[in-house]
């Protein structure tokens, strides 16, 4: 039996951060583990032009625990009136790695999103021409459809219509959700990736109505039906490159969560490598884990794997924290249901 397992230090190609003194309380989750992140844009007022990313990398980089190495790899919020210059020296600076599609309403923060793909069209052209990565928020948002078909339906009338307009364009398909989205990655392999987050590996539907609601388990998109999650393990652990790990961490305070109208967001960062090391044991696939959690994802956005290495050991159960203290209140870290035997040992 394996009890010990050295891989490249992984990065997170899917995070929120938040900002002020949540940034300063949920950091320090991120990067004990990760080398690197992609850091979701979806501020009030949301980071737009080349210069709120400057300013939010450098609020990130001053709230970085003493001694920590991290990079956080900034992206632009698309609107209906993105210029696309702006973005195109965002990304010829170094200054932002992607940009985020939100469908206007679809989750937090993305009331300024997009309503009318046509709008945006000067701006996914540019960046198929330059090579920039577009990240989609894979919903749509109408009132007729089902919040368990959306994103099914986003693949029928979005993507693909989209992929097939600007096949040169990268797309990551993010937080996928359902076997539907995994077959369509694999069936479409050109410059199309999916983000894999650590909850949808575990939790089903279930988990968050079967026996009482559980609003920690709420998150957008919504946990699907059993297969989908199968359907998820199997492509995680599958060694396939276009699938890679993105958390999809998203903080939020618990008196946000636990009112009538909850927030959408699970909280996984402190407990994503040790949840993974479950999930790839329990498939008998821990040889997989390295390329979902720390090469798929560079290899997809032309960047190096990192250098240094992260160290997992298997023991007795872990005693983990059941939240965070911030500066905003208490935020509920991710319970998988199960007990966590792997952890990252220290270095």
């Amino acid at each position: 039996m394996t009890d010990r397992l050295t891989l490249r230090r992984p990065d997170d190609w899917h995070l929120h951060l938040r900002d002020g003194e949540m940034l300063k309380g949920v950091l320090p989750g991120t990067t004990a583990h990760f080398a690197r992140a992609i850091v979701m844009p979806n501020l009030v007022p949301p980071v737009v032009t080349a210069a709120d990313a400057v300013a939010y990398r450098e609020r990130i980089m001053a709230a970085l625990p003493e001694g920590a190495r991290f990079e956080p790899l900034m992206t632009l919020y698309l609107t209906e009136q993105t210029d696309p210059d702006d973005v195109e020296r965002a990304f010829r600076d170094g200054i932002a790695t992607a940009v985020k599609l939100y469908p206007a309403g679809a989750t937090t923060n993305s009331a300024s999103g997009v309503r009318d793909m046509t709008a945006v069209r000067p701006v996914l052209e540019r960046m198929a021409d330059i090579g920039m990565p577009l990240c989609m928020h894979g919903e749509v948002t109408n009132a007729d459809v089902d919040i368990f078909d959306r994103e099914a339906v986003f693949i029928e009338k979005v993507l693909h219509p989209l992929k097939r307009q600007l096949p040169e364009l990268k797309v990551v398909m993010e937080h996928v959700t359902t076997a539907d989205a995994v077959e369509y990655v694999r069936d479409h392999p050109k410059r199309l990736a999916a983000t894999i987050t650590t909850h949808h590996l575990i939790i089903n539907r279930n988990n968050i109505l079967a026996g009482g609601i559980r609003p920690h388990y709420y998150c957008l998109p919504v946990a699907k039906r059993e297969k989908h999650r199968v359907a998820l393990v199997e492509a995680a652990v599958s060694g396939d490159g276009r699938f890679f790990l993105g958390t999809d961490s998203a903080p939020h305070t618990d008196p946000a969560k636990l009112q009538p109208c909850g927030c959408a967001g699970v909280y996984s960062a402190p407990v994503t490598m040790s949840c993974l090391a479950e999930v790839f044991d329990v498939a008998g696939k821990l040889q997989e884990l390295e390329r979902f959690a720390s090469l798929n994802g560079p290899r997809f956005y032309g960047l190096p794997a990192n250098d240094e290495t992260i160290t997992m050991v298997k023991g007795e159960p872990l005693d983990l924290p059941k939240s965070v203290e911030t500066g905003e209140g208490p935020v509920t870290i991710f319970d998988p249901g199960f007990p966590l035997h792997w952890r990252v040992e220290d270095s």
